[in-house]
């Protein structure tokens, strides 16, 4: 039995560690939901909030801001830790560590602000930031497989209804069926990105009245801060009313097109593994992979499993968001923070390793049309007029596979096409 490493001498292999950062994650990803990328963004709109208030008028001099500035990412995380520990507020502790590094605006961090300004506006920036990561990936697997698609268009292969031998499709064509959910999932993923507004500066229940009676009853301006500040973070546009915190509704919306991506992958997925089990395509299959630890001759098709049993995981998530908004109070209650720091990572996380593993298979993915050309042969006697519908099929999945990918793949990739460049190699 192991035992733990003695005290003191704990290294990152006596932790857990999530398998989905540890293993599996891009390290673009991994770092949008790192405790750097978000403490860092905290300070970025502790400036941002600073330079608009003085823009405004507020006293706040230039060498504060200067002073903020310089200190963006010197984080000293241990000081903070500390300071939560001695506090029980994140917030607070991260002000105090910032202040501590920046004495002469220590007056002005968070000034006229509440959590939720540094909170949930850094949540939606990174729910922003990794659909930017999202995106491109999605479209990259979508660009591999309408090559697949286009390359196998006209080969017929026996298509199956309730798993059973049907009339023949080709092989180019089924994989339409695949490219055109994920289409679907690409402009919902977009849908999501563009609908996705900022927080804003809206005050401790969303009316604002810590700020104006910083700017003393002036409505316009604090209607400018909030403008302000919401295009220093990069937004078009902020939502008019929150309570505390922005709707969580809005995390609904975001994990339901994740979940539904997973749906989408797990269905490709199921169907290659069919196939593999068919012996009619089969995934990438490395020089040196073993396939078994007890039966070296089998070639399991591990790519397409990771995805399916990530995709579970993904459609799951779902439930977290639906449940937090239900049973949010009035402007806020607190019992939505804990569960937000896992489920909306998680499914990032998950979204971004299925899309890798995918592309990667679609890079990969080898056919066999002897096998697949037997198969036809065993079930063409319980068909009629063989050679017409030989003809047909390959002439019908051919026209189809065209007007499919001319009209509606090859269009929604156009803004993506300067990243469509890269491979994925998979390390684990």
């Amino acid at each position: 039995m192991a035992t733990p490493a003695p005290a003191g001498e704990e290294d990152a292999f006596s932790r857990y560690r999530s398998p989905l950062v540890s293993r599996y994650a891009s390290p673009d990803m991994a770092f949008n939901f790192s405790e750097r990328k978000k403490f860092g963004t905290w300070r970025r709109l502790w400036l941002y909030l600073a330079q608009a208030e003085k823009s405004l008028g507020l006293p706040i001099t230039d060498e504060q801001i200067q002073e903020m500035e310089a200190n963006l990412d010197n984080i000293d995380f241990k000081m903070a830790a500390e300071e939560e520990k001695r506090l029980r507020h994140d917030v607070m502790a991260h002000v105090h560590t910032f202040a501590h590094c920046c004495p002469k605006a220590a007056g002005i961090i968070h000034l006229g602000a509440t959590s939720c300004y540094v909170g949930d506006n850094t949540d939606l920036i990174v729910l922003r930031d990794g659909l930017d990561l999202l995106l491109p990936k999605l479209a990259r697997v979508i660009s591999r497989l309408a090559n697949f698609a286009e390359k196998y268009a006209n080969l017929p292969t026996l298509g199956f209804t309730h798993y059973q031998p049907a009339q023949l499709t080709t092989v180019g064509k089924r994989c339409t069926l695949w490219i055109q959910d994920l289409c679907m999932d690409l402009h919902n993923l977009e849908r999501a990105r563009d609908e996705l507004r900022f927080r804003g500066v809206k005050g401790t229940t969303g009316t604002q009245a810590s700020f104006l009676q910083l700017f003393e009853g002036d409505h316009d301006k604090v209607e400018e801060l909030d403008r302000l500040v919401t295009a220093m973070a990069g937004f078009k546009r902020a939502y008019i009313v929150t309570g505390q915190t922005y709707s969580r509704k809005v995390d609904i919306e975001v994990l339901s097109v994740l979940a539904s991506l997973g749906a989408s992958v797990h269905k490709i997925c199921t169907d290659i593994r069919l196939l593999a089990n068919l012996k009619e395509i089969e995934e990438p299959f490395e020089k040196e992979q073993i396939g078994s630890s007890a039966m070296a001759y089998k070639r399991n098709p591990m790519r397409s499993e990771r995805c399916c049993s990530l995709a579970r995981h993904l459609m799951t998530l779902i439930l977290d968001p639906l449940q937090t908004a239900s049973v949010q109070w009035f402007e806020r209650t607190l019992d939505d923070s804990a569960n937000r720091r896992v489920s909306l990572a998680e499914a990032f996380l998950t979204a971004d390793i299925i899309l890798s593993t995918l592309q990667n298979i679609s890079e990969g993915l080898v056919v066999y049309p002897k096998v697949i050309a037997r198969r036809i042969q065993q079930e063409l006697p319980f068909m009629s007029t063989e050679n017409i519908i030989m003809a047909i099929v390959k002439a019908g999945g051919n026209r189809q596979v065209t007007r499919f990918l001319k009209e509606e793949v090859y269009p929604v990739l156009t803004p993506y096409q300067s990243k469509m460049g890269v491979k994925m190699e998979l390390t684990l």
